[in-house]
Formats: structure tokens, C-alpha cells, sequence
């Protein structure tokens, strides 16, 4: 967001000014990252075992009735794994790692989708992370409170300095912009039937640099 009313190099009076604006939301959205980590000293064994674990995992998923394109491979690795004894390196095995991001858009599920793939061999759940499936009109409403915010130091300043504000600004630059993930909390995969996590609220920000011109 860039606008510009006229040249601010035309005005000999200006004030410069930010404002913020912090809009709460509560997310509808939950992004799930799970997986399988498995280590074996022969690779064939490790990628047929991560393989089926995974596939279990892919299968209760779609039972549960999350849709096929809700679900992606973010990770696939294999890493040698080494033993360190007296400084001397010697050949452990091998690590294959295969994670899944999950998006539920029923964040309700969340805490059965995490206790579904335990039970069927995720051994790794790296994220839960709850967002908005729509944050641009709370963005828009967190920008409309930074352009107020501007204009409210903007007419402060003028009246200490005694002077008239224009109320229509002659330059707004948006500055920057972001959602910030609420915490969880999420117990012990296998210390609950069902395990609890809360998604709490959404901050959606919006920054702002305004120009005001004063007589």
C-alpha cells in the first residue's frame, strides 16, 4: 500500500508519523506436521519399515475423512548415523525420516488427527500450527485501525504545536504485515485417550508510515 495524494517535497509542513493496528482472530485452520523416523542398519529394511508406517498413517488419515490433497510429503531424507567412541567413527546405521503436513480445516480434529497417526506408527510430530483459511479481511481491518492509529498521533502532535492538521494524508506507506501463531500446549501422545490441545487466538498486525500536512 503506497498512496500518494501529491509531492511531499510541495509541503514545507509535515508530519511523519507510524501506527499500528492488531486485529484478534480465532484461527479455523490447523496445520499438522507428523511423520516417521526410522533407524536400521540396512537401509532396505529402514526405507520397506518407514514405508508401511507411513502408509498406515496416510490410510487412518483418509478413514478419518481428511481428503487426499490435504495431505503432503514436506520431508523425505536419509542420513547416515554414526557411533562416537574415543574419537574414533564407527557405522551405526541409517536414519529415514518421511514427514506429512496435514491441514485440517476442522481444527476440532486436531487432537485426533495426532493420536490417529501415533496409533498407526507416527513416532514424530515436529508442529501444530493454527492459522486463518481467510486472513486477508482481518488483515484489511488491522490496516484500517493502523491508518487511524496515524491519524489520531498525527492530530496529537498538531495540537501540541498548535497548528491545523489536514486530515487527509498526503502519503501512506504500508510498512508490514504478519500473523502471529498462538502457542500450544499438546500432552504426551500416549497420556491421553484424546489428546488435548488448545488453539487459542490469532494477532493479526498491520504497520503503517504516514505523512500529514499541517497550517
Amino acid at each position: 500500500m503506497n498512496t500518494t495524494t501529491a509531492s511531499i517535497e510541495s509541503f514545507r509542513n509535515i508530519i511523519e508519523v507510524s501506527g499500528e493496528g492488531t486485529v484478534a482472530a480465532a484461527p479455523d485452520r490447523a496445520l499438522i506436521t507428523l511423520g516417521v523416523v526410522t533407524e536400521k542398519a540396512n537401509l532396505s529394511e529402514a526405507q520397506a519399515e518407514n514405508a508401511a508406517a507411513v502408509s498406515s498413517i496416510l490410510q487412518s488419515l483418509y478413514q478419518l475423512g481428511i481428503p487426499k490433497e490435504k495431505v503432503q510429503t514436506v520431508q523425505y531424507g536419509i542420513d547416515i548415523q554414526y557411533n562416537y567412541k574415543d574419537g574414533v567413527q564407527t557405522f551405526r546405521g541409517y536414519k529415514v525420516t518421511h514427514l506429512l503436513r496435514v491441514t485440517a480445516d476442522k481444527i476440532e480434529q486436531t487432537g485426533v488427527i495426532v493420536d490417529t497417526a501415533v496409533r498407526h506408527g507416527a513416532n514424530t510430530i515436529s508442529g501444530v500450527q493454527f492459522t486463518s483459511a481467510h486472513p486477508e479481511a482481518y488483515y484489511h481491518q488491522a490496516l484500517t485501525k493502523a491508518v487511524h492509529s496515524s491519524r489520531q498521533k498525527a492530530a496529537t502532535l498538531a495540537t501540541a504545536m498548535g497548528v491545523a492538521l489536514h486530515p487527509t494524508p498526503v502519503r501512506i506507506q504500508e510498512v508490514s504485515h504478519g500473523i502471529e501463531p498462538p502457542p500450544y500446549q499438546m500432552a504426551t501422545f500416549a497420556a491421553a485417550a484424546s489428546t488435548p490441545i488448545q488453539p487459542g487466538e490469532l494477532n493479526i498486525s498491520a504497520a503503517v508510515k504516514a505523512y500529514y500536512s499541517y497550517s
